[in-house]
């Protein structure tokens, strides 16, 4: 979903990605620090938020897919998953990450971090890499549109027809950069403070529809928004996800050597698998 500057499916789907449990955490993949590598737990404590823990922080309410029960610290969820994956390859046991609460518009904000690294679908951007540090991506995003059922858009979306919509979505976030630069659209996009806000708007026919990332369209229009519909999603941009770490961090190497390694030892292929299966099928159109 996210700021940039951004389950009934199917019912028993979204049950079963609230309700399973996780994959083992590290793939059953050796750690990749090693006993006393350059990455190995003892050897990145001076880089630590807090010494002996891995300090992961996200925002709250947190949604499925990326997260179940509206708790991180379960290990259910693409995101929660995918962290303690990393913790592990690091060599943090379970009991060793704790979770902060960070508002998404303020993670990636200039300055000190009070956590090691973020996961919050944070978009990876030249702009928001001036300021702060991303890992390698950990998921490749494509956008989607969620409407009403009732709404014209829902069969009428080529890309002149798409242009005629009034759009809407949060403030700072790569989907409304992607209304604005790939749907171009006719009428000015209406912004707003935040994503529950948005979901509102469409509720009240204030906007004709939003665009948010496939997995959080499917929660959206499946869980959340009676009578809504996820219409369709938008081929690739290149855009993806990556971790958060505040400017500099060398702890961000090492987070990238864990997800090569997570890759290679296909552990973030079964998670996509777990988690993300029901987005991997939907329609492509053209904005």
């Amino acid at each position: 979903m996210r700021p940039f500057v951004l389950a009934a499916a199917l019912g028993a789907a979204a049950a079963g990605l609230a309700g399973c449990g996780s994959i083992s955490h590290g793939g059953g993949a050796a750690s990749t620090s090693g006993t006393g590598g350059p990455c190995s737990r003892a050897s990145v404590q001076a880089d630590l938020y807090q010494k002996g823990v891995l300090t992961v922080a996200t925002d709250k309410p947190v949604y499925p897919p990326w997260f179940a029960g509206n708790n991180p610290s379960n290990g259910k969820g693409y995101e929660s998953a995918v962290a303690y994956a990393v913790a592990a390859q690091l060599g943090f046991k379970r009991s060793q990450v704790r979770w902060a609460y960070e508002p998404f518009n303020n993670s990636y904000a200039p300055g000190p971090k009070k956590f090691d690294f973020d996961i919050n679908e944070i978009s990876v951007t030249p702009q928001r890499a001036t300021v702060v540090t991303f890992s390698t991506s950990y998921y490749d995003v494509q956008q989607a549109v969620v409407a009403l059922k009732t709404s014209p858009i829902v069969t009428r979306h080529t890309p002149a027809e798409l242009k005629g919509y009034v759009f809407g979505d949060q403030v700072g976030t790569t989907s409304l950069a992607f209304i604005n630069s790939e749907i171009q659209p006719t009428v000015t996009p209406k912004v707003f403070e935040t994503l529950n806000t948005v979901k509102q708007a469409l509720q009240i026919h204030q906007i004709a529809a939003l665009v948010t990332d496939t997995p959080t369209a499917q929660y959206i229009s499946s869980a959340q928004i009676p009578g809504s519909v996820m219409v369709a999603q938008f081929p690739s941009t290149g855009e993806h996800y990556g971790l958060l770490f505040h400017k500099g961090n060398p702890l961000a190497a090492c987070a990238d050597k864990a997800l090569a390694a997570l890759t290679k030892n296909g552990t973030l292929h079964k998670l996509q698998q777990q988690y993300l299966q029901l987005y991997l099928k939907v329609p492509v159109i053209k904005p």
